[in-house]
């Protein structure tokens, strides 16, 4: 099943939801092998299966076995990152943020694409878990590495749909 018939079950009252992956499934301003990476990074993000194998179907054979394998490790250590992070940056006990992690995440510097698309992807499955500290730290990176503003926004934006896409098929 692809992602737009995926989103085609959904109910009439998620009809924004599926005319949003609409716009962002045609839409030509970003770099292909970028949106279909983001894409499979938000949906292993959401952690909702039947999401997961639906972009797994739609970017088969669109991306590198690299790029797949970065957006899935990108998903994986984010799932992580982000709840040991959010914590550090939450409490009120400043300590944590002193101590170390104490986490492995090897992905990070091992995941055989380009520097900016790992973080972008990494960006985006962040702002879907509602990290803050994690949040700031890749848009920081990606601003370095030269990524303009809209593109940061465009991956939030796929962010955010996939999630509502994961999120409304889960009551389903």
């Amino acid at each position: 099943m692809s992602l737009k018939q995926f989103a085609e079950a959904l109910p009439d009252y998620a009809k924004d939801i599926r005319l949003n992956l609409g716009s962002i499934l045609s839409d030509q301003l970003m770099p292909t092998e970028r949106k279909n990476a983001l894409l499979l990074a938000c949906a292993h993000g959401s952690g909702h299966k039947p999401l997961v194998e639906a972009a797994e179907a739609e970017v088969a054979g669109k991306i590198s076995d690299e790029t797949a394998n970065a957006a899935r490790g990108a998903a994986a250590v984010m799932a992580m990152n982000n709840v040991y992070y959010r914590f550090v940056h939450l409490v009120a006990n400043p300590e944590y943020g002193k101590m170390p992690a104490r986490l492995r995440m090897n992905i990070i510097g091992s995941h055989g694409i380009a520097k900016d698309e790992f973080e972008l992807m990494s960006l985006a499955v962040s702002a879907m878990n509602g990290c803050g500290m994690c949040i700031d730290s890749h848009e920081r990176v990606l601003l370095e590495h030269g990524v303009k503003p809209d593109a940061i926004q465009s991956a939030v934006r796929i962010a955010a749909v996939m999630k509502a896409l994961a999120t409304v098929h889960a009551t389903l």
